[in-house]
C-alpha cells in the first residue's frame, strides 16, 4: 500500500512538472512512468500475502472483518484488504508472585479468600491457543489484545469464585487436584464461548498465611515426634521380650540340668576330670581323700 501511495505522489509530481517551465517538462514523462511502475508494483505486492506457520490470517476490508480465514502459506488477495496475523500455537500466560517470572512484571499472583476466611496466594499458568475457525469472530468482538481482555480477567475471576468452596488447608493439601479440575472446567467453558481453547491449567504454587503455615509445621513436627516415640516404645518392648525369653531359656536349662544330674553322675564326672588331669604332661600327685575333693600335688615342686 505504501508503494501505491508513493506511486501516486510521483505521478502528481510529474503532472506538476508538465505544467512548469520547459526545463522541467522533459522530466514529467519519466516521473509519470516511474509513478505508474510504483503503483503496479504496489498492487502486485498487496495482492500477495504470506502467512507463517503457526499463524492464521484474518481479512478486513475498510474495517469490516471477513468470515474466511487464511491458513499458513502464500495467498493472492484483494490489494485493498488488510490481513491481521494471529498466533494459533499454544501460548502460556503465567501469573506469579515472583518478580519477572510471570507475563506481567512484579507480583502478579492471585489472592483469594477461602471458606474459612483466610487469604491464600496462588501462582498459576494457563496454556491455551486460538481456535483458527473462530479467529474472525475473536477479532471482531474482542480485538487482537484478547490476552488482557479474556485470558487474564476470566482466569482470575473464576479462581476467586471457586476458592470460596474450600478451606485453606484443604486447598493446600488434599483438595488441590479437585480445585484444579474444577477451575479448569469453568474456565474452559468461558474460553470456548470466546473462540479460545484451554489446553491445560497448572496450579504452580499455593501459599498459605504465615500463621497457618507455622501451625501446620508444628502439627507435622508433633506427629513426627509421636511416631518416633512409638518406634522407641516398640523397640523397648522387643528388647524386654528378648530378655524375658533369654531368662526363661536359662531357667529351663538349669531346671533340666538339676533334674537330670544324680550323685553317681557327678561322681563319674569327677573321675573323668581327675583322669584327664593325671594324663596331662605335668607331673601330678593326686591324693584321694575321704572327702569329695581330691588333694593334688605337683611332683616338680617337691
Amino acid at each position: 500500500m505504501i508503494l501505491i501511495i508513493i506511486g501516486f505522489i510521483i505521478i502528481i509530481v510529474g503532472l506538476v512538472l508538465g505544467r512548469s517551465e520547459q526545463l522541467w517538462k522533459r522530466f514529467a514523462g519519466v516521473f509519470r512512468l516511474v509513478g505508474a511502475l510504483f503503483i503496479v508494483l504496489g498492487f502486485l505486492i498487496s495482492c500477495i500475502v504470506q502467512v507463517d506457520a503457526g499463524y492464521v490470517g484474518v481479512k478486513k476490508l475498510f474495517g469490516k472483518v471477513q468470515t474466511d480465514v487464511l491458513g499458513s502459506g502464500l495467498h493472492v488477495v484483494n490489494p485493498l484488504l488488510e490481513v491481521e496475523k494471529l498466533d494459533s500455537r499454544t501460548q502460556n500466560y503465567t501469573m506469579s508472585g515472583m518478580h519477572d517470572e510471570g507475563s506481567k512484571a512484579g507480583d502478579d499472583a492471585i489472592r483469594v479468600l477461602t471458606s474459612d476466611g483466610l487469604e491464600v496466594t496462588i501462582d498459576l499458568s494457563v496454556l491455551y491457543r486460538l481456535k483458527p475457525e473462530q479467529a474472525p469472530r475473536l477479532v471482531r468482538e474482542t480485538g487482537l489484545n484478547y490476552e488482557d481482555k479474556i485470558v487474564r480477567p476470566i482466569t482470575r475471576t473464576r479462581i476467586r469464585d471457586n476458592a470460596v468452596y474450600y478451606e485453606a488447608v484443604a486447598l493446600y493439601s488434599t483438595k488441590r487436584d479437585e480445585f484444579q479440575q474444577r477451575i479448569f472446567k469453568t474456565i474452559e467453558d468461558d474460553f470456548n464461548k470466546r473462540g479460545l481453547l484451554l489446553e491445560n491449567l497448572l496450579v504452580r504454587n499455593i501459599t498459605l498465611p504465615a500463621s497457618v503455615k507455622a501451625a501446620i509445621e508444628q502439627k507435622i513436627n508433633a506427629e513426627q515426634e509421636a511416631q518416633k516415640m512409638q518406634f522407641v516404645l516398640q523397640k523397648e518392648r522387643q528388647e524386654a521380650e528378648r530378655k524375658r525369653v533369654e531368662a526363661q531359656g536359662i531357667a529351663d536349662y538349669q531346671r533340666i540340668i538339676s533334674e537330670s544330674l544324680s550323685d553317681k553322675q557327678l561322681q563319674y564326672e569327677q573321675i573323668k576330670a581327675w583322669k584327664e588331669l593325671a594324663a596331662s604332661q605335668n607331673s601330678k600327685i593326686i591324693i584321694m581323700a575321704k572327702g569329695n575333693a581330691p588333694i593334688i600335688l605337683d611332683a616338680k615342686g617337691q
